[in-house]
């Protein structure tokens, strides 16, 4: 008997054809052989299952059930090594055409628009789209093939490639410590000049705990609130206030000591859940070879830890 581990691909894409057809001159035709050397192929192919996969008779060849139910495998493996083969090809081409890339407005502006010029400086074929919103992008409606998002990972029907951990700091410019003093516990900022952020669902919360302790929300009266965190950060360094932001936004006036960390023993947020950097697109077996690419560029430009962590 012919053993079925000596079934062949050719035999498994012999087998389809022969199906969808129902006629062996067309397959003979197609591969380039006779009628008789495509029926060998089939015989033998029932031979190693041990099933008959086709009834014959001068006028006709039909399927058997067990023809029907074999296809449906004959087909995935087919697909399969359709896909592997179109996966090595792109690994051996080139990131070309368009990437749509979606991200958050100041964290785009701060962190993903400066790596643009080395990533096509590495991929000249690339084209990039560079959208930025803080608005929900649904990558399977919306126009992105990958999108930052800094948050909870919660949506099973993305991937996501995780770069790190947002945190988040008190800070206020030296010019408004001297005229107003340093909060010393969280209950301190009630009577304090506060700029807070508000997006679409309100004001941000100010949370504040003991590290491992809970998170506790301490109202706040804000000075002033706004939609835009550029324009409360420049407030900030004018001396009108403190303000709670992420890392990636203020780490550097930090270092330079244009502001200062207020409460450095507590941790803050806006959110009692972790907040994660990722990239997200829709869930594949095989990302294309273009989010790849971008993907690992900014591994690469942001570092680990990440470089405004450092």
């Amino acid at each position: 008997m012919y053993d079925v581990r000596n079934i062949s691909i050719r035999t498994m894409l012999i087998f389809i054809d022969v199906y969808e057809t129902q006629n062996f001159s067309v397959v003979a035709r197609r591969e380039g052989v006779s009628a008789s050397q495509v029926s060998r192929v089939i015989h033998q192919l029932e031979d190693a299952l041990g099933q008959q996969l086709f009834y014959r008779n001068t006028r006709a060849i039909m399927p058997t059930e067990s023809g029907h139910l074999f296809v449906r495998y004959a087909r995935a493996m087919a697909g399969s090594l359709e896909e592997a083969r179109r996966e090595l090809d792109e690994r051996a081409s080139e990131p070309s055409g368009t990437i749509r890339i979606n991200g958050p407005v100041n964290f785009g502006q701060r962190h993903l628009a400066p790596g643009l010029a080395t990533l096509s400086a590495r991929y000249p074929r690339l084209t990039i789209e560079l959208t930025l919103t803080d608005d929900f992008i649904d990558p399977h409606r919306d126009a992105a093939d990958l999108i930052f998002r800094i948050g909870a990972l919660t949506d099973s029907s993305f991937r996501a490639r995780v770069f790190g951990q947002q945190f988040y700091h008190l800070a206020a410019s030296p010019a408004y410590l001297r005229k107003q003093g340093s909060p010393e516990v969280p209950d301190d900022l009630s009577r304090h000049h506060c700029l807070v952020y508000r997006g679409s669902s309100g004001p941000n919360r100010w949370l504040v705990r003991q590290p491992g302790k809970a998170w506790i929300h301490y109202p706040i009266a804000p000075l002033i609130t706004s939609n835009n965190a550029e324009t409360l950060l420049i407030a900030a360094l004018e001396g009108m206030g403190i303000v709670l932001f992420p890392d990636w936004l203020v780490s550097e006036r930090l270092k330079s000591g244009e502001l200062v960390t207020l409460m450095p023993e507590r941790e803050c947020s806006i959110h009692t859940e972790p907040q994660t950097l990722a990239a997200l697109y829709p869930d594949t077996r095989h990302p294309p070879l273009n989010v790849r690419a971008v993907i690992d560029h900014y591994i690469e430009q942001f570092g680990t830890p990440l470089y405004w962590q450092k």
